[in-house]
């Protein structure tokens, strides 16, 4: 599956180079940001860092995305947590007021550092993975916090660990919860679930994200 993916990746990157696609990026960046152009650009975007953050877009359900979009909207002094760092901690920065993002891989980590340099509301930590570090990140955080958005690895024991650390009337994204991993954890978390099915960034089929609410 992994091979099978980074092979798409790599024709999707291979298409984005093309004059043509070019300037659909280019277009797709003062397009709506939910609307098909956007998303279109986004396919050629995979796993391409630069390219999500210059669409200035999270990985995640389209639908879902714009709900956080609102609710921090309404919210501007909100302060997020995030496990798992990407294009979606600097889509964070531009919608709330401060950043916390944990990242468990050392190359991932140094690479997005560079990224966010220009994002001084961005704090962002490298844990490893083994034991308690990464999962306990949050403890050691200042919070609590009106968003946690749960997209990186062990993501059921990162849900535990977030819930007694979201502030009252916060929200927890969690991404690709269609797993069946995941369902369990969810179910049982005491949270009610609003779960996104469709239209996602960055790949071709619907996907699931989840928004908990406390």
């Amino acid at each position: 599956m992994q091979l099978v993916k980074r092979s798409y990746a790599g024709v999707m990157h291979t298409i984005a180079n093309l004059g043509p696609m070019e300037k659909l990026a280019e277009d797709a960046r003062h397009s709506d940001e939910y609307g098909w152009r956007r998303w279109s650009a986004s396919l050629l975007a995979i796993h391409d860092i630069e390219r999500m953050i210059a669409l200035g877009l999270p990985w995640w359900n389209v639908a879902a995305t714009r709900e956080v979009a609102e609710f921090l909207r309404g919210r501007p002094k909100a302060r997020v947590f995030e496990y798992g760092a990407g294009a979606s901690t600097i889509w964070l920065a531009r919608h709330a007021a401060s950043v916390v993002s944990v990242e468990h891989h050392a190359e991932w980590h140094q690479r997005l550092t560079k990224e966010v340099v220009c994002f001084p509301n961005i704090e962002l930590r490298h844990r490893e993975l083994e034991g308690d570090a990464y999962i306990g990140a949050i403890d050691a955080a200042d919070g609590p916090f009106d968003l946690i958005v749960v997209d990186g690895r062990r993501r059921t024991e990162c849900l535990a660990r977030a819930i007694p650390h979201l502030a009252p009337g916060g929200i927890i994204l969690l991404d690709d919860s269609g797993r069946r991993r995941y369902r369990r954890a969810i179910e049982s978390c005491g949270l009610e679930e609003r779960r996104y099915f469709g239209r996602s960034y960055c790949v071709p089929y619907p996907d699931f994200t989840s928004i908990l609410y406390g």
